[in-house]
């Protein structure tokens, strides 16, 4: 018998980036880069699992917003042609290398690696990767979670409670739609609570969220178990803390695992190495330099010199890295077992693009940490939540704290001085969507899909994204745009509706660029 639980949870996000209005438009790259780098490589792991006869146990949320994405057409086939010119590009790598064997190893591991990208998304899956993660669903060995549906940051939208539940039904509705079973979980935006909220999550059917560790430990009543259990709310949903240990183990840059010298080093890459004419026909159009993907350096030291990467080198810290971790949770599990008498549930929660695309060898890991556990020890056991309340369906009731990850932990990245601007505008698009939903409570026709796209356009403005890099200050100018724009949109639908004067050729527009959720309901605010 096992002496405690695991559970993995991987969040899938980003935010909706689509632009048919441009042939080639940077930010959608972001989308191109997780499909190569992370949702394929985890998918290729979960196969290999399954094939090999592994029982295993994941969490996987997939994002309203990524659904979006990874099932619409356009997306799907500007993928095909990016992942096609990579192909391209690491043949000329291979032929330009030829002479150095040290990079030319790696050219033709890209070369591969592209390769396989393009058969798993093209010929395995129909370029439906939301199939495949539903495959391992039904196959009973993850359980996939909802999120808020364009990621709003919920405690600072949490003054109107109408458009909090708004965010959290057209989630689980899209989610439901796409993956047949309606959502049991969900991975709260920026893992971000407020007292209250889990009576929304109620009744929408969700029945359980995580949360940062301070969400849970700062509880009132306190929890018996700290993070070690979960916490039943007085709605009855529960509420899993995340566990800073092996939290840490994998998240941290310079304390953990992806910090080690023999992995492959993010930020040397040839979109920015090579000689410009050279690797033009690769980049943006426009000449901006940018990440391709094909990267021949290992971090080697803090220093600017780096050595090249060696994959073999890379799989054997991966290997060493997971049985580690197993052992590391092993002795914390035997240890928590020892002091509460009952099994403890170690709730270690990333985001998954940390796996592949930033950790490159962070799908080998997982594989290798999965089997680890499936083979090699007998004091653990992988779980989901689901499966968690099922077997101990008594848990102790109390009142989660306020709180959120990232900086200070209490909703400061989302909330100063770079951003706090944007709440205001959000407040009252929220009370005219409210409005119009009670105006109009039966609209048919014209005035129903200018209702519904008001709702996009609202849900597209609230996103949790856009504060975010106004305060990271990355690519500030387009967040700021994407905010203004979906604002100013909505503002146009609420007074062309209002005054009976909606323009169906505009409506239609915007209806093409911002066409997530096509069965939204905008009666979703009504009051």
């Amino acid at each position: 018998m096992e002496k405690g639980y695991l559970a993995l949870v991987l969040h899938c996000h980003l935010p909706f980036v689509r632009h048919p209005e441009y042939e080639d438009f940077l930010e959608e790259d972001w989308l191109y880069e997780a499909i190569t780098e992370t949702y394929i490589p985890l998918i290729n792991v979960f196969d290999g699992l399954l094939n090999d006869g592994v029982d295993f146990r994941l969490t996987v949320s997939l994002s309203p917003t990524l659904i979006a994405m990874l099932t619409d057409n356009l997306l799907q086939e500007r993928y095909v042609k990016h992942i096609e010119m990579l192909i391209e590009l690491s043949e000329k790598e291979i032929e330009r290398t030829r002479h150095q064997p040290e990079f030319n190893s790696l050219a033709r591991m890209y070369n591969d690696r592209f390769k396989n990208a393009r058969w798993v998304f093209v010929e395995k899956y129909k370029r439906d990767m939301v199939s495949a993660f539903k495959k391992f669903q039904d196959a009973g060995k993850i359980e996939i979670t909802t999120c808020g549906a364009t990621h709003g940051f919920l405690p600072l939208l949490g003054i109107n409670s109408t458009a909090v539940s708004a965010q959290i039904k057209t989630a689980a509705d899209h989610h439901e739609r796409y993956l047949g079973v309606r959502p049991k979980g969900i991975w709260l935006p920026e893992c971000a609570y407020y007292p209250g909220l889990d009576n929304i999550l109620k009744d929408a059917g969700i029945r359980f969220f995580f949360l940062e560790a301070h969400g849970l430990l700062y509880a009132s009543p306190r929890p018996k178990y700290g993070v070690f259990a979960p916490l039943y709310c007085k709605s009855g949903a529960a509420a899993f803390g995340r566990d800073i240990e092996s939290a840490k183990q994998v998240w941290s840059s310079i304390d953990g695992y992806p910090g080690d010298h023999n992995y492959r080093d993010f930020y040397r890459d040839i979109g920015f190495d090579l000689d410009h004419e050279y690797i033009k026909p690769y980049i943006h159009k426009d000449g901006i330099r940018i990440n391709t993907g094909i990267k021949y350096y290992r971090i080697t030291g803090r220093a600017d010199h780096k050595e090249p990467y060696v994959r073999q080198w890379a799989l054997d810290k991966a290997a060493g890295h997971a049985g580690n971790f197993m052992f590391n949770r092993e002795k914390q599990i035997e240890y928590l077992y020892d002091v509460m008498k009952k099994k403890p549930i170690i709730v270690s929660p990333y985001d998954a693009e940390l796996y592949g695309h930033w950790w490159f060898e962070g799908p080998e890991w997982l594989n290798f940490l999965i089997r680890k556990i499936a083979y090699d020890q007998k004091t653990i056991r992988l779980i989901t939540p689901m499966e968690y309340l099922k077997e101990n369906p008594v848990n102790q009731v109390s009142t989660p704290s306020m709180s959120s990850w990232g900086y200070k932990g209490y909703s400061e990245v989302w909330l100063e001085e770079s951003n706090d601007w944007i709440y205001r505008h959000l407040h009252k698009a929220a009370e005219r969507m409210i409005e119009l939903a009670n105006s109009y409570p039966d609209a048919k026709g014209l005035q129903q899909r200018a209702l519904n796209q008001a709702a996009r356009e609202l849900l597209l403005a609230q996103s949790s994204d856009w504060p975010f890099i106004m305060k990271t200050g990355t690519v500030v100018e387009y967040a700021v745009r994407r905010f203004k724009t979906h604002t100013l949109r909505f503002t146009r639908l609420y007074e062309d509706i209002k005054a009976g004067r909606i323009d169906e050729s505009w409506l239609s527009d915007i209806e093409y660029k911002d066409n997530l959720f096509p069965f939204i309901d905008y009666r979703n605010y009504k009051g």
